[in-house]
This record gives C-alpha cells, sequence and structure tokens, in this order.
C-alpha cells in the first residue's frame, strides 16, 4: 500500500465523491437512503479534513510558501464544509432544507477537491520529494487512527472553533 500523501488524499476524494453520486442518485422520497448515505459523508469528510487541517496543510503552508494562498482558501472551504456537516448531522433527511444543504455540500466539496487535484497537488509534487510525500502519508495513516468520525468529537470541533479565530 502507497503512503504517499497525495495518493491517499486523491483515494479518500474518491470515495467521497463515490458516496456524493450515490445520494444524488436516491428518489426525493429515499429519505433512508438518504440520511444513511449522509451520515457516511459526514464521517469520511469529518476524518478527511481533520487529516488535510492537522497534517497536510500546515507542511505544505511551511515547505511550499508559494501555494499560501491556495491553502489558505482550502482551510475556508473546509470551514464551510465544517458548517454544512455540522448542520446536516442535526437535521432529520425528512427537513425540507436537508436535500438542498446536501447538495450545496456536495457542489463545494466536488469544485474543492477539483482545484486540489487539479491545481495544487501537482504543485506540491513538484515541490516535494517522494520521501516526504511518503513520510506526510505516514503522518496522515497514523492521524487517521485518532480522527474525529463526528462532527460533535472535540478535535473536530476545535478544528472549526480554530477556523473562526485563526
Amino acid at each position: 500500500m502507497s503512503t504517499d500523501a497525495i495518493v491517499l488524499l486523491r483515494e479518500d476524494h474518491k470515495a467521497i465523491r463515490k458516496l456524493f453520486r450515490e445520494f444524488e442518485k436516491a428518489g426525493s422520497d429515499a429519505h433512508t437512503t438518504k440520511a444513511r448515505v449522509v451520515d457516511k459523508i459526514i464521517e469520511a469528510l469529518t476524518v478527511h479534513t481533520y487529516l488535510e487541517n492537522e497534517c497536510m496543510y500546515p507542511e505544505v503552508r511551511k515547505l511550499v510558501p508559494e501555494l499560501e494562498d491556495d491553502i489558505l482558501e482550502s482551510y475556508e472551504e473546509h470551514h464551510v464544509a465544517d458548517v454544512l456537516v455540522a448542520e446536516l448531522a442535526a437535521m432529520k433527511p425528512e427537513d425540507e432544507h436537508f436535500t438542498a444543504k446536501a447538495t450545496v455540500l456536495i457542489e463545494n466539496v466536488d469544485h474543492h477537491i477539483d482545484e486540489e487535484e487539479n491545481e495544487w497537488f501537482p504543485q506540491v509534487r513538484e515541490h516535494l520529494g517522494r520521501k516526504q510525500l511518503q513520510e506526510l502519508g505516514a503522518r496522515m495513516i497514523e492521524l487517521r487512527k485518532k480522527a474525529p468520525t463526528s462532527p460533535a468529537q472535540p478535535s473536530a470541533l476545535k478544528k472549526a472553533v480554530d477556523a473562526v479565530i485563526s
């Protein structure tokens, strides 16, 4: 198994997008299916954004200063996703705004993933060697073991608060 940080993040992106498509394919009255899929989306995004915020972004920000603006934008995009995830976690799938809120989350995260994969991952790979990316990936694998899976967990709440006061 590769420990390359970019490979690991791309695998997360692929799994998250698969959940997005599953949500989009569910019928308008498929409340049970939508609730199950949104629960999985919430968990996947909570873990993924934690790994990026705690490991990938600070390291890239330090090692590739020319990506500073991209990293700051990514932190803000994560913050918007965190807010939507927290709101969805508190909603029922029958709620009037549930599907609309999930759709906005999907659109925002799809855009974020496109930017990462097409714009800054290639630049990160260019600046960091294979060894650095593998070390970063190994740290992410370890961090995943203690990553929050719910927006209500303290480490997830801390990440959300940090986004507001940083």
